[in-house]
Formats: C-alpha cells, structure tokens, sequence
C-alpha cells in the first residue's frame, strides 16, 4: 500500500469526500473546482467520491476501471510505462481498415479471443483494425456508443488489460490500431457527471445527453475530452482514433475542439515518434475537416464518406429509400468516385435543403476520405441488421468491392464483408433497468414501424439471441461461395497494394466514363482501367487493354471488350 493522490472535478457540490475501500478522507478544494486527497491505497483499490450528504458512492468521472459495471466504484489501474515499445506505427493514408465490433467478432466476444483472429487479418492483406467503441457501458454488451465511462474500458471484452495485450499483439503482426470514441453524447444509464458539474449542453443530441463543448463553464469539459482522447494514444499505444458523429458536437467557439484535438496529436504524436491518425465521421461534406490546420481547417487525417457509400450502394441494390433518394444513377455514382462528396452546395431532398460543399480535387488528395460498401451503421441501422449479401448477387456484391478497395480512397471493409458473411448484425444492447429496456424496445420497433415495416420483423434490442446471432460464423468462410469471396478481397486487396497506379491519390488525374442506360462503367487510374458491368444483361464497353484481374469471363474484340452483367475487369492500357 502506498500514498496516492486523488483528484476529481467537482464545481457542483458544496462537499466532496473520497471513499477508499469503504473508508471516507476529507479532500481539499481549489478555486476551479478541482478537489484533492492523498491517501494510503492499494494500487487496486475501489474508490468513488461522496458528494454533499448523498451516502452513495459514485465512480470517478475519469475511472480508469470499472470492474463491476458502470453503476459502482471505480479501481485504480496504472498502464504500463512504454506502450508500444518498439512500435514505429504506420500511416492510415490510403491504408485498408477492418471495422469490427469486440463483442461479435469471434464467439468468446474478448480482446484475447480477439487476438486469435489477427494473423488472419494479416492474411487478408489489412493495415489497420478499427474497434468500434470500447469504453465502459452499461449492461454486458451493446454496440459502445451509450458508453458513460469514457476513460474506462468495457470489462466483458477484458477490461484496459486486455486491450493492452491486444494492441500490443496487434503491432507484433504489423497492423495499426484505431479505436472508435464518442464524444458528442453520453449514455443513459450510469451518466453521473452532471452530479460533479457542468458537463451537459442544453443543445438537444438525437442519441441521448448532448456535451458542454461550448457554452458557459466548458472549458474542463473540453479538457476532459482532450485528456481521454490523448490517453488512448498515449497510456494504450492505438494509433489513432475514429471520431463518432463530430457534426452532433455543438462547438460555437472560435478554436474548434477538433482543431484543439489535431493540434495536441499533432504534439503527442512528435513526442512517441510514431504517426497518429483521427478520422472523423461527420455528415456536412465539409472539406473543413480534413483541411489542415494552416489552411484554415481542422486538421483530420481523413473523414467517412457516406456519398460514396451511397452512390455505390443504390446504384448495384436499387435502393431509394431515405437518404438514398438522390442517388441511385450512374452518373451520381461516377461524379462522386471523382469528386468524392455528392451533395456539395447541392439540393438535398432527404434535408429539404441545400447540402454540402465542393472539395477542391487538385488540393484535397482521394486517402482524406474513407470509401466502404458496409460500415456497422449501413448494416445495423436497416430493420433487421441485414447485410449486403441477403439482397446483393454475387456478382453486385464483387462489383462493388472492386470500386471501393480500387478506388482512389482510404479503403475500409466491415467485420465478415470479405466473405460474405450470412450473419446480421443487428442493433442490440442489455439495459438492465427495466423502463429503458421497454423504452429501447418500442422506440426502436416504433421507428421502422413508422416506414412501412412490420414490428415483428425488427429484431428485439434487448433479447440476447439479437446479440448472439450478430457474431460472425468463422465456419462458413470454408463453404463455395463465401470462399470465393474471400479470394477476390485478398486478391482486390492485393493488387491495391502492387499496383503503383493505385497508390496515386491524386483525385483530379481521376477519370471516369460512363453509360447511364448499359449500366457501366469505368474508373481510370493511370494506366489502369477498373471496367464495371453493374446492370444484369451483357454490356459492349469501348475500351482495351491486357487484362489484369477480373470477375467473369471477359470477351474482347478491337477496342471493346463485353462483359457479362454484374461482373467487371481490369484493364492495363499498353
């Protein structure tokens, strides 16, 4: 046992009393709010904060563990001296990424059953595995994005422990680490920060309690963001981060809190001597974002692209659903492979407005933006977690694989995609008080219900078996279909990293033609021509060239070549 030194900010309260291990200590309070005690502890001690006359202890704001859920004291937890010794890190530029959730990527669900995975992953051909969020929620599992505990990792998965080891396994293999953070709303259960202070906005969040990022007494609320974000970096050794909804973050101030964010990387990353990446997800098709900072913008690595995942989606499904009503034509789908965003000042009918705002392609380089066929919310966010492959032929499917992983962006595939996983994933969580499951239930069922779906098709957040048959099934990788899959994303992947004209990002030596009623078209990169056959009937394509890879079987005649419908080749020009 030794002296250890406790801090908590506290404005709110008139009393603050740390409890160790049952034992209450008197702590000391500065003029900013900030309380401290040092005290004998064990260095795995539980603890928590008394606040005025309240008997109940709750957890630190800043817990770096919470071995019993989200609802009781926290433990102390010191990470190790050097993460990611020996480390060099690489670049998320132009990188292929692999999105997967903890709890349903293998059937254990944990960091280390986890780790088993990681030469596979090497074997695919992947740079980096991006975790979706992994602090501390309530319940057992659930997709993250609730989390309250935002310093503090999900104790089911192994708690910081097991991320430790798996990072630290995942760099041994050569790939990165992204990890999944939320910063713009706090969970509903076990949020007991705005008993401490000012750490919620009055600004309404659609995901539940909106953060003070910018209004009056935020200033240590930003600087709690800033600290977390830092110390996945920095005491766990990821390499980056992956910032969830940064549009729902209401920061009206003049140095935005990305901007702070970049900025503070930027600084840790010179210190670790090793590169460090954030990516933002955001909504706006604001080039602002991954503008750097002495141009005026923020300073992200690279941001998600949903216009691509939009133009690529409707356009091989048929889909015009919601959001998908402005794309579906292939001249959307060719204009965004070039341009990157779609809506860009454009009219937007899903918005009823104008949306967006032009990248200037001969400045902004194609590995700024993240282009995907799949992510958990494009899968999760349908009525029933279905994926691409449950409505998708094989040859749609190979079809739009060959664009995303050829394209000129940052690639990134979603956990089972590369072989066609059966699975779903569905939306699923495990509240345990009995009103917000029954709350979760009817909204999520009230909300598809509301666009034509029958209740009983939307599978029930709150039931295990959601959450059981969302894992991956390992077994079916071996079966014909799915193992043909497989070999064209080790083969797409492949070539993505051999071939020296798809390492060129340069958005504005992009070239595409198109032909809106025969359905193809062809993505030009250097030398390279990506020929693509979306529609179901044969189609004669004006162009020629050695055949470098392809899905069909290609005919070729003079300066055309015919493919079969939902298939596509590429080209090498002499």
């Amino acid at each position: 046992m030794s002296e250890r030194t406790f801090t908590v900010w506290a404005p709110i309260p008139e009393l603050v009393r740390l409890d160790v291990d049952g034992v209450p200590h008197p702590m000391r309070r500065d003029d900013d709010g900030w309380w401290t005690a040092t005290v004998p502890a064990a260095d795995d001690a539980r603890y928590g904060f008394l606040l005025d006359d309240d008997p109940v202890v709750l957890p630190d704001p800043r817990s770096p563990r919470q071995p019993d859920g989200v609802h009781e004291r926290s433990a102390l937890w010191d990470p190790p001296t050097t993460p990611a010794a020996g480390w060099a890190g690489r670049s998320t530029e132009g990188a292929v990424i692999y999105e997967l959730h903890v709890g349903a990527f293998t059937a254990a669900g944990t960091f280390d059953a986890a780790i088993d995975k990681l030469g596979y992953l090497v074997e695919l051909g992947v740079d980096f595995v991006e975790l979706m969020p992994v602090n501390a929620f309530s319940g057992e599992y659930g997709w993250g994005y609730d989390g309250v505990a935002w310093y503090a990792v999900h104790e089911p998965y192994g708690g910081p422990d097991g991320l430790i080891r798996f990072v630290e396994a995942a760099h041994a293999h050569g790939l990165g680490v992204l990890l999944d953070v939320v910063f713009n709303h706090l969970g509903p259960s076990g949020n007991y920060l705005p008993r401490f202070g000012p750490y919620l906005s009055s600004v309404a969040n659609p995901w539940g309690a909106g953060v003070n990022i910018s209004e009056a007494d935020s200033d240590e609320v930003r600087r709690h963001i800033l600290d977390c974000a830092l110390r996945w970096m920095r005491d766990f050794g990821v390499d980056g981060l992956r910032l969830d909804a940064v549009h729902a973050m209401v920061d009206t101030t003049a140095v935005n809190l990305l901007e702070e964010l970049s900025a503070e990387t930027a600084a840790l990353s010179d210190e670790l001597g090793r590169p460090l990446s954030l990516i933002a997800e955001t909504d706006r098709n604001d080039p602002r974002y991954v503008t750097p900072r002495d141009e005026g913008g923020y300073g992200m690595t690279a941001q998600w692209d949903d216009d691509i995942h939009h133009a690529l989606h409707t356009a091989v499904s048929g889909e015009r659903q919601g959001y998908y009503g402005d794309f579906g034509s292939m001249e959307t789908l060719a204009h965004t492979l070039k341009h990157g965003f779609f809506h860009a000042g454009t009219y937007s009918s899903f918005r009823g407005r104008r949306h967006g705002r032009p990248l200037d392609i001969t400045k902004v380089p194609g590995h700024r933006l993240l282009a995907y066929t799949c992510t958990h919310d494009q899968v999760g966010n349908r009525a029933a977690g279905d994926r691409p492959c449950a409505y998708l032929s094989a040859g749609q499917l190979a079809v739009s694989a060959a664009l995303a992983l050829l394209s000129p962006f940052t690639a990134m595939l979603f956990m089972g995609e590369e072989w066609a996983a059966s699975t779903p994933f569905a939306f699923f969580s495990s509240h345990t008080e009995p009103e917000l499951a029954e709350a979760i239930r009817v909204g999520r069922r009230a909300e598809f219900a509301e666009h034509g779906w029958d209740a009983a098709t939307v599978p029930d957040p709150q039931d295990r078996r959601t959450f059981d048959a969302s894992k991956l099934d390992w077994s079916e990788r071996s079966r014909p279909l799915h193992a043909e899959m497989l070999r064209l994303y080790r083969d797409l992947i492949a070539l993505r990293r051999d071939e020296p004209d798809l390492s060129d990002y340069r958005l504005d030596r992009v070239r595409v033609d198109f032909d809106e009623d025969a359905r193809w078209i062809v993505l030009r990169r250097g030398s390279l021509a990506i020929v693509c056959n979306l529609g179901s009937d044969p189609a004669t394509i004006p162009v020629s060239g050695e055949l470098v890879y392809g899905w069909g079987t290609p005919e070729f005649a003079g300066d055309e070549v015919r493919l079969t419908g939902e298939s596509f080749a590429v080209l090498r020009s002499s």
